[in-house]
């Protein structure tokens, strides 16, 4: 004998609250629902234009620094710290959440161009023109956290002198070794006051350097001679080395996929290489007016945020070819640095007005705790943009970001020339004989050569 028992859970009807509407349950049969696509696209375009609405950026300001910030460095063991130094030599720890100076680290004579954090994040390294590599103790999370902390400050632990003035420095993800950048390449142990090893391949400076986060021995640089090297610190000489048609001002591994690698250039554009086949990019990253000055990796591995010449914070998509999310202020100025916060939610950048601002990741994202039907329907908001994302209507309004008229039109300024060079091209190649002239994308066209 078979008995069905109707049964259902309480969960289902019980209201969160009391203000709370009854729920109504639906029966999802399309035959009995023929508005239903209609329905959900209008939901959509509701959705798209609510994030719009909501869409609040900027959280706030950090200032102390006199001077122009010049570059920042996050501290792997606590989220909520920052370190940033500006062109007079200061250098501060900050506490993000509550947007204060935690500890000073005075020291440096002229502009420190380098901070780093060791992965423990119990040692800070700093570089600079004074031609002096110095090495830091990091105050603890406990001291961090207590309230009447007074702007402590902090002695070097180390100081090591070089001959010339250094541009950059990174330290290893997974060791004891700091590579710093300047007239060459050196590697550096924190025991010693002599660099174990020296690379050096050409004649110009190098300005950036970036440690691998998959294979600690490989590292990459760019030199102000237009080139990107690779260095392997197993063998005794560089490996590769990638000459392009401009300069490359900064250069961010993806931490999901070591072997790629992007590069923020002097042309406005950022270029992602394969560092297993340099002959042609990736992808190549548009929508900058201006030199990308500075660029860094979320650490989800999917996008990149990048600070520009022309004032503006961009985040792109790690294989898409123009930018999600445009930021700007009407004070920011010229930026010169930028992070990804080590939970992705966040983006702190520094700019020539010697402010550290602290930006939303997904612009439109709710702060706080969200309630589980809050997080239900944020979900499902997302759900439907997404499924109707290819539209005219929604694309437009999830696309559409407003400008400061110099960079708007700057911008129109630059899809010109790009037009009437590309106008150009052809009609070369339609008056050439036939296959004298080859047209190359443009993941290969900025590349001169590549050297092994």
């Amino acid at each position: 004998m078979k008995v069905k028992v109707i049964s259902r859970s309480t969960d289902e009807f019980t209201r969160e609250r009391s203000q709370d509407l009854q729920r109504v349950f639906h029966n999802f049969d399309p035959n009995l629902r023929t508005q239903e696509k209609a329905v959900e696209y209008q939901r959509a375009l509701n959705a798209a234009k609510l994030d719009k609405i909501f869409a609040r950026p900027f959280i706030g300001a950090m200032d102390g620094h006199i001077d122009a910030i010049s570059s920042m460095a996050k501290n792997p063991n606590y989220l909520k710290g920052i370190f940033s130094a500006s062109m007079d030599g200061d250098i501060r720890l900050w506490d993000i959440a509550n947007r204060r100076t935690v500890c000073r680290f005075p020291g440096h004579q002229g502009a420190v161009r380098g901070l780093t954090a060791s992965t423990d994040g119990s040692t800070l390294v700093s570089c600079g023109t004074d031609c002096t590599v110095r090495l830091w103790n990091v105050p603890v999370a406990t001291i961090m956290e207590s309230d009447n902390l007074s702007d402590c400050s902090s002695e070097p632990r180390a100081v090591y002198m070089g001959e010339n003035a250094f541009w950059a420095v990174d330290h290893q993800w997974n060791g004891d070794l700091f590579a710093t950048a300047g007239a060459q390449v050196d590697i550096w142990n924190h025991n010693r006051s002599q660099p174990v090893n020296s690379f050096k391949w050409g004649t110009d400076s190098v300005i950036s350097v970036r440690f691998n986060p998959g294979e600690p021995n490989l590292l990459v640089t760019s030199a102000s001679d237009r080139s990107i090297i690779l260095y392997d610190l197993r063998v005794s000489s560089p490996a590769r080395k990638l000459i392009m048609r401009t300069k490359t001002n900064s250069i961010s591994w993806n931490p999901m996929e070591p072997m790629n690698f992007t590069a923020a250039n002097e042309d406005c554009n950022c270029y992602s290489y394969d560092a297993r086949k340099l002959d042609e990019a990736k992808c190549v990253h548009k929508d900058h007016v201006s030199a990308v000055m500075d660029i860094d990796f979320s650490p989800t591995g999917r996008e990149f945020v990048t600070g520009s010449y022309d004032r503006t914070v961009r985040i792109f998509q790690y294989n898409g070819g123009h930018s999600r999310e445009i930021y700007h202020t009407k004070r920011m100025q010229r930026v010169f640095c930028v992070k990804f916060s080590c939970d992705a939610s966040y983006v702190i950048s520094g700019s020539d007005d010697t402010n550290l601002r602290l930006w939303k990741a997904k612009a439109s994202e709710q702060l706080g705790v969200l309630l589980p039907r809050e997080q239900k329907r944020h979900e499902y908001n997302e759900a439907l943009k997404n499924r109707y994302k290819h539209l005219p209507e929604v694309k437009r309004i999830v696309r559409h970001r407003h400008l400061p008229r110099p960079i708007y039109k700057a911008g129109v300024l630059r899809r010109v020339m790009i037009e009437s060079e590309r106008r150009k091209d052809q009609r070369r190649k339609a008056h050439s004989a036939l296959g004298s002239i080859v047209t190359e994308p443009m993941r290969k066209r900025r590349i001169i050569k590549e050297v092994d």
